[in-house]
């Protein structure tokens, strides 16, 4: 039975599942999405991802700047939604928006709730260490990632993962989860659970501060650091190269074995010592440069002083 459907979403993260819900020949009314932004050297006004493939379909794209003045919940109720579907959107849904389909709201969230509840759980899962997460399908309600929870898929995080590459799994993982989700409510068959009170974590956003590495801090952690901030935002660390401090980006690792000073450059492998062991950069990236291997870094650069972690 196809189902009448709202698609509110922003990122890359949501396109699978909006192409999903197409294939599946629900009526996609509408998609809500975050507006235009300036982006690229130009800053030149670009729109979402998800726009761009609500606009290749032809599906009316909404993007307002909120949802809590009465003139876009009722533009939103008048939509006439069975359900609408909520992958990664950005804005707050209040209570008149929530109520407004007949079956309510669907949330794709990307963690094996109630851990990592909030807006970065695929960074914060890895930063954590964590060896395994998930997506989920809830249905929403007034709390923060809160509401009762439908289906859910788990996948193991390997021990060199990175967030890019999680990202991207969870977000083929989850559009197939939320269709079975929509085909069984279709059906009067999709089941809730209430999320349990122990093991609630919250992903709050990145800080640019976090993305500084410490070399202080053993070598899991500041591995870990590395892949769950890769590659965006980019862990970093600044070094003299022989023209002053540089900022370099790191967006690979791998755990070695070393001891000395903590940022300390140990070998032509670019092995930099930490707190407890070393880390081993694999791939790194300069300013406005491509990433390359740190090997082939070193060979272009002369490190004349240690790593800083100031």
């Amino acid at each position: 039975m196809s189902l009448r459907i709202v698609f509110m979403g922003t990122p890359d993260f949501a396109v699978p599942t909006l192409a999903e819900i197409i294939g599946q020949g629900h009526d996609v009314v509408a998609v809500y999405t975050r507006a235009p932004a300036p982006a690229g050297r130009g800053m030149a006004e670009r729109p979402s991802p998800v726009q761009v493939m609500a606009d290749r379909f032809g599906i009316p794209v909404f993007t307002p700047k909120t949802l809590r003045e009465e003139a876009a919940q009722e533009a939103f109720r008048s939509l006439g939604a069975d359900v609408a579907v909520v992958v990664a959107y950005g804005l707050i849904l209040p209570k008149a928006v929530l109520e407004a389909p007949a079956l309510g709201c669907l949330n794709l969230h990307a963690s094996l709730l109630p851990r990592w509840r909030g807006a970065a759980p695929i960074q914060r899962a890895i930063m954590a260490g964590d060896r395994e997460t998930g997506v989920a399908v809830m249905k929403m309600e007034e709390g923060l990632d809160t509401g009762p929870v439908a289906m859910v898929e788990r996948v193991a995080i390997a021990p060199d993962m990175t967030a890019g590459e999680l990202h991207d799994r969870l977000a083929v993982l989850g559009a197939d989860l939320m269709v079975r989700a929509l085909a069984a409510l279709s059906r009067g068959a999709l089941g809730f659970v209430p999320q349990g009170e122990e093991g609630v974590t919250y992903a709050r956003k990145i800080d640019n501060d976090e993305a500084r590495i410490d070399w202080s801090r053993p070598a899991r952690e500041v591995h870990d650091r590395v892949r769950g901030l890769s590659p965006y935002p980019g862990a970093f660390f600044e070094a003299d190269f022989g023209r002053g401090m540089e900022r370099v980006k790191v967006l690979r690792t791998a755990i070695a074995e070393g001891a000395a000073e903590p940022g300390m450059l140990l070998d032509e492998r670019f092995t930099i010592a930490c707190g407890e062991g070393a880390v081993r950069l694999l791939q790194v990236q300069r300013g406005g440069k491509g990433a390359m291997s740190g090997e082939d870094f070193l060979r272009g650069t002369r490190l004349v002083a240690k790593v800083s972690i100031a």
